[in-house]
């Protein structure tokens, strides 16, 4: 859908309200508005769950800010992510209840669930979000922001030392078969056993 304005796409985020179903991302004067299937779900909070357990064994420090709607009206972008988390910015965000991109960081890495879509990366590369993962199709894909675009990577530079795009989609499948909370047990095990390893 073609937007006009800006103030356009403000008012539909002020109509769809804050307790909602959809969620919608805007570049360039193009709407998308999204609204997740049932099989949309349990992927996406598991990942974000996985994320979680990952960073407290990594003992870092985070902030997930969820589905919070990123935008920025002079660059005319706006993305809401299934899930987002701030690491090395964390301490900016803590505390935080308006997020104004203008000052503030953009999320260091965005969680996108592409069941029942495909995400559109426009808004992110606008809004210079260093890092994406993309789950579909039981594969996840990291992609880095290099310059003014996106390229794939094998490796997360959040976490170097661990096959993130291996690791992810193993422990999603798990949940599927054993239930999230057998499956996060699981996976901190083996988190904790990898560790042991690199230490």
């Amino acid at each position: 859908m073609f937007l006009e304005s800006w103030q356009v796409f403000e008012a539909i985020l002020k109509e769809l309200g804050e307790h909602r179903g959809s969620r919608v991302a805007y570049s360039q004067g193009t709407l998308e508005i999204m609204a997740p299937l049932p099989e949309h779900e349990p992927s996406k909070v598991i990942i974000g769950d996985l994320v979680k357990a990952l960073l407290d064994e990594l003992d870092l420090n985070w902030e997930s800010l969820g589905s919070t709607t990123f935008k920025r009206k002079d660059i005319s972008a706006g993305i809401e992510p299934d899930d987002c988390f701030y690491i090395q910015n964390y301490k900016l965000m803590i505390g935080k209840d308006r997020i104004d991109l203008t000052v503030d960081p953009p999320p260091d890495l965005a969680i996108e669930i592409d069941v029942t879509s495909k995400t559109q990366i426009s808004a992110y590369e606008a809004l210079r979000v260093p890092e994406i993962w993309r789950y579909e199709s039981k594969k996840l894909e990291i992609s880095l922001l290099q310059g003014e675009q996106y390229v794939k990577s094998l490796i997360s530079p959040t976490f170097p030392s661990f096959s993130i795009t291996d690791l992810i989609p193993r422990f999603v499948e798990i949940a599927r078969t054993t239930g999230m909370s057998s499956a996060l047990k699981a996976f901190r095990q083996s988190v904790k056993e990898q560790l042991g390893r690199i230490e």
